[in-house]
């Protein structure tokens, strides 16, 4: 990962360096004595929706973080202690997020933080875990203000951003489809982000954006939206659009025939926004960081594994929203492992700089936990829908991938201000 930042050698380094830990003055510290012991659990807190938009996408993530806390649990834990999770829904709702990481932290004692795919969530829970000094680890939102403008030392996002998908489709979508854009913004901060992050890629390729639409959350009726692209007749579309709100556009443009012209681009598509709708209407070309069918190592077994923890579960495979729950949650654990504690900036120094390689991630290329943003650089692909498939849950064709060092947010490296590490409360749990 040489054109990273800083070198693999050098975050290595860096890493096994840094070994002080800040004086204790953190709300935990009448449980420092007991955190040592065996009889203590390690206590996460599940941070997903339930409902609102997300839930779908809420559900997958848990699942993930569950079976990765299960295969722990069944080879006796970590640092000798059971783990125990604790789930409250955030509703999609940023004020209810802030609130459950309040209760998750101050009332049920929890030492870890997972979960969230609304961007605006996740920055509620991260500012309060900061406040705290809890690790927050954001598994599924996408947005590029997540490990740039609100960064926190505590918080690590698992997720590519909409950055990441923007790079790995603009060029490719100008030279095929035409110069002229228009952008379908679901109009909250991912929405936002995302359509900024194209509409500068699109500005540096010479194209023109001719529109931007924006559309609510909750929008279930997209024919105003569909008429002015009708009208304007773009070369492409760049959706940003999420959740439930995706299957309704999705449905009234295949409805409408709109699927193959303009060509659309959706950012990034989350396996539950999809599983299990007509091909007809997984049109465009889309991004994502892992799929069920790629042909690597330890891919069919993780499947396996998938279909034995949840067998009666409608999604018959796992797609990268459960993957994401999955490797953010089995990398926290590992990272108590190297620290040999869960004191909490041992934990983050464990973290920060840490390269996982792609047989392990299951990707193309390794894969690195970036200490200036702590959002995981990792490897995008590019899809399309799977036309002809006999197997109705193979629906994407993967098309291409890219690595780290291609699709990297530099914005968020400049935009990014980490707390130091002595103005992060300091906490053994």
């Amino acid at each position: 990962m040489k054109n990273l930042r800083v070198t693999r050698r050098g975050l290595l380094g860096a890493t096994a360096a840094a070994t002080g830990i800040a004086a204790f003055n953190g709300p935990w510290r009448f449980n420092r004595v007991y955190a040592a012991s065996t009889d203590k659990p390690v206590k996460i807190g599940i941070t997903s929706d339930a409902s609102g938009q997300y839930a779908n996408s809420g559900a997958s993530d848990r699942r993930g973080m569950l079976m990765a806390i299960d295969e722990f649990n069944a080879k006796g834990g970590v640092l000798g202690r059971k783990i125990e999770s604790v789930h409250i829904d955030t509703e999609t709702t940023p004020a209810t997020g802030s609130r459950v990481a309040e209760r998750l932290i101050s009332r049920e004692e929890c030492g870890f933080l997972i979960g969230a795919v609304s961007s605006g969530v996740a920055n509620a829970i991260s500012q309060v875990a900061q406040k705290y000094g809890t690790i927050y680890l954001n598994t599924n939102s996408s947005s590029p203000s997540e490990s740039g403008e609100n960064c926190h030392r505590v918080k690590f996002v698992w997720d590519g951003n909409g950055t990441n998908f923007a790079k790995a489709a603009v060029k490719n979508s100008i030279d095929n489809f035409g110069g002229k854009w228009m952008l379908l913004t679901n109009d909250y901060v991912w929405g936002h982000t995302t359509a900024a992050a194209t509409r500068k890629l699109v500005d540096e390729y010479g194209a023109e954006i001719v529109d931007e639409i924006l559309v609510p959350q909750g929008t279930r009726d997209f024919s105003s939206a569909l008429l002015k692209i009708q009208q304007a007749g773009p070369g492409v579309v760049s959706a940003a659009v999420g959740g439930d709100d995706q299957k309704a556009l999705r449905q009234q443009v295949a409805d409408l025939g709109m699927g193959d012209k303009p060509a659309w681009i959706n950012n990034q598509q989350d396996w539950p926004d999809v599983y299990g709708l007509p091909l007809d209407n997984l049109f465009g070309v889309f991004g994502t960081t892992w799929y069920y069918k790629l042909d690597l190592p330890g891919v069919a077994d993780f499947v396996k594994r998938y279909q034995a923890a949840y067998p009666d579960t409608s999604m018959r495979v796992p797609g990268n929203v459960f993957y994401n729950g999955y490797m953010a949650t089995r990398e926290l654990l590992r990272a108590i492992e190297r620290a040999g504690t869960t004191n909490n900036i041992a934990v983050i120094k464990a973290l920060e700089g840490h390269v996982m390689p792609a047989v392990e991630r299951m990707q193309h290329h390794d894969a690195v936990v970036d200490p200036v943003t702590h959002q995981v650089q990792q490897t995008v692909y590019l899809a399309t829908a799977n036309r002809g498939s006999e197997d109705p849950d193979d629906m994407f064709k993967i098309l291409t991938n890219s690595s780290p060092e291609v699709v990297q947010d530099m914005g968020a490296q400049s935009a990014c201000k980490l707390e130091s590490y002595a103005d992060t409360p300091t906490l053994d749990v």
